[in-house]
């Protein structure tokens, strides 16, 4: 065993996550990718789109993407807020002094 591999987490395994028996989601093409990235160019179906994707029927690779790119939307929705929030309070407590 070289310094790259790891044991195998279970007997059966090939130690690579993927045992012989578990089935494996189907690999999508360029054309897939080329077309999800062209609807997340249109804004707000962007973002329907979003969500049919990550809770619809499908590619588990697929849902997984979009259910992070969610995630991070909604980080950043939350940072966004948080500093209009202090922008304002700012902008107001220097206009009551």
């Amino acid at each position: 065993m070289d310094n790259y591999q790891q044991p195998p987490a279970h007997p059966g395994s090939n130690g690579y996550g993927h045992n012989p028996g578990q089935e494996v989601s189907p690999v999508i093409s360029v054309k897939e990718w080329m077309l999800m990235t062209l609807v997340m160019i249109i804004p707000i179906v962007n973002i329907i789109m979003m969500f049919v994707w990550a809770f619809g029927e499908g590619n588990p690779t697929k849902k997984n993407y979009f259910k992070a790119s969610l995630l991070w939307a909604a980080i950043i929705i939350a940072i966004y807020a948080v500093v209009f929030i202090i922008v304002i309070a700012a902008a107001a407590s220097t206009s009551f002094s």
